[in-house]
């Protein structure tokens, strides 16, 4: 090959293909996969027509094939284009690791839990009522259980591994931490613009927790603390608190609707396009800040 085709697709530092083509790559392996796992596994899959049940059996296993596809696409990418093991991208087995879930699960429910709290004492918010005082402990415990899988652990995990794992660490090689990390959190935040009733507002807010989202994977240089934060926030947000989660309702423990101003509580897209969800967001970068400065003081060596 000569030299300038060589150094369009084959980066200087190392013999293999440039960040850019790599992230390509992966997102050609990744509809491929999509498509393949859907034609394989989706012909006896159909909607269901039960009114009681929230989230039907294909789109659950829609979004399944898509986690699928995701993981393999980038595991396959890291392994052979990159040539670096899968768990550098922040998926190592440390001491750590179920402390940053757990901290950030919780974290991303007392936020929630404050602008819920918030809306509320404002007189934004109407609540009408609990969700178990007319669904069975059954189809509580089944739709629970379906919507932190396709709501929760889905989501996060995909846009965790993809913009805060593959992407960004790839851009980082390719450009710098500053560039990768600014880049990333806005194509996060356009990636939202085909929710319902997504806006300027919201892509900014969005693009904002993109930020959060980053600075969590920077301080830790791991995946768990983003994915425990968005796992937790989707999870709050929509099954626990009843609010729209970008724009999509989901099955809720308490019956509510926000009648404050769409500017401030973010309406129907959720709080991410109002003013409480840019205090909370500040909020949860503050507190992933102190738990940094924690994590340091039990992780430095004790003098003798």
């Amino acid at each position: 090959m000569s030299s300038w085709p060589r150094k369009i697709f084959i980066s200087r530092r190392s013999p293999r293909l440039r960040a850019g083509w790599r992230i390509l790559s992966q997102n050609v392996f990744e509809l491929a996969f999509y498509v393949f796992l859907s034609f394989i596994f989706f012909r006896n899959i159909s909607s269901t027509n039960q009114q009681a049940v929230v989230f039907d059996q294909a789109l659950v296993f829609d979004r399944l094939i898509f986690l699928a596809a995701t993981t393999l696409s980038i595991f396959l990418a890291r392994r052979y284009l990159d040539r670096r093991p899968f768990d550098s991208l922040g998926l190592e087995i440390n001491p750590w690791m179920l402390w940053d879930l757990l901290f950030g699960f919780v974290l991303a429910g007392l936020l929630m839990a404050g602008i819920y709290g918030f809306e509320f004492q404002a007189g934004w918010l109407q609540f009408t009522g609990y969700r178990w005082q007319q669904d069975s402990i059954e189809t509580i415990v089944s739709e629970t259980f379906t919507g932190f899988l396709v709501l929760g652990i889905c989501p996060a995990w995909h846009e965790e591994l993809t913009y805060r794992g593959y992407w960004l660490q790839n851009i980082k090689e390719g450009l710098n931490l500053a560039w990768a990390i600014t880049l990333t959190s806005m194509i996060f935040a356009v990636r939202h613009l085909s929710n319902p009733a997504a806006n300027a507002l919201s892509t900014l807010v969005v693009c904002l927790v993109g930020l959060w989202l980053a600075y969590a994977w920077f301080i830790t240089r791991q995946l768990w603390l983003p994915l425990g934060i968005h796992v937790g926030w989707n999870f709050f947000e929509g099954i626990v608190f009843g609010f729209p989660v970008g724009g999509q309702s989901s099955y809720h423990w308490i019956e509510q609707t926000v009648i404050g101003p769409a500017w401030i509580t973010g309406g129907i897209f959720g709080p991410e396009a109002g003013l409480v969800g840019v205090v909370a967001i500040t909020l949860g970068i503050l507190f992933v800040f102190g738990w940094s400065r924690w994590r340091l003081l039990w992780t430095k060596p004790s003098p003798t």
